[in-house]
């Protein structure tokens, strides 16, 4: 466990700046890229599944300084200088929840979100759908994240209907994205049983 619990997240970083097309056009401390006005950088997300109709949410660290205790998926975060988006993603996938699973690309997208006058994220971000066999006790990261939970597909549908607020403007977005336009690829990922992941 104590691999997990070392501090993940940096403001000295340097994240990956891009174009819309994904060309690397520089790099620039992750706390100046997310300044009021933002800079695009790579980014990603991750949902994890179990049992076809479950999915991982977790609750932002209150330490966060921009979204501090809103709810979203899995896991995100950013390539680190000189990774790919897979390395990345199974790096953060361990480092806050100490699991891992296969992943899979299943789109990329631009947003623009101003947390009021505190900062913005500006993300050309991949989506990831990954696979649990069942739903598992995690290992969340203490500094990243403050609340999780496995909830039924229908229920986290009612949820964002009702309580829009709670969530973060990324998962609002890939959300309803998964759910309006990739209902069949994530069934379809979400259905292999054949994978044996787990905790780490």
């Amino acid at each position: 466990m104590s691999e997990v619990l070392g501090q993940v997240s940096f403001d000295s970083e340097d994240l990956i700046l891009v174009d819309a097309s994904d060309q690397v056009i520089g790099n620039a401390p992750k706390k100046s890229v997310h300044l009021p006005g933002g800079q695009l950088h790579r980014a990603f997300s991750i949902f994890v599944y179990a049992n076809h109709n479950k999915v991982l949410l977790h609750k932002r660290s209150p330490e966060k300084p921009l979204w501090p205790n809103f709810w979203t998926n899995s896991c995100c975060s950013h390539p680190r200088m000189g990774e790919t988006y897979q390395d990345a993603v199974h790096r953060r996938l361990h480092e806050e929840l100490g699991i891992q699973t296969p992943l899979t690309r299943v789109y990329q997208f631009e947003y623009q979100a101003h947390f009021g006058s505190v900062g913005t994220e500006h993300e050309l971000c991949a989506v990831y759908v990954g696979h649990l066999e069942e739903p598992i006790d995690i290992r969340p990261h203490p500094n990243e994240i403050s609340d999780w939970g496995w909830f039924d597909v229908e229920e986290v549908d009612r949820w964002v209907a009702a309580a829009a607020e709670e969530f973060t403007p990324w998962f609002l977005m890939e959300w309803r994205t998964l759910r309006e336009k990739y209902t069949e690829s994530v069934a379809s990922l979400t259905s292999n049983t054949s994978r044996t992941p787990g905790k780490l």
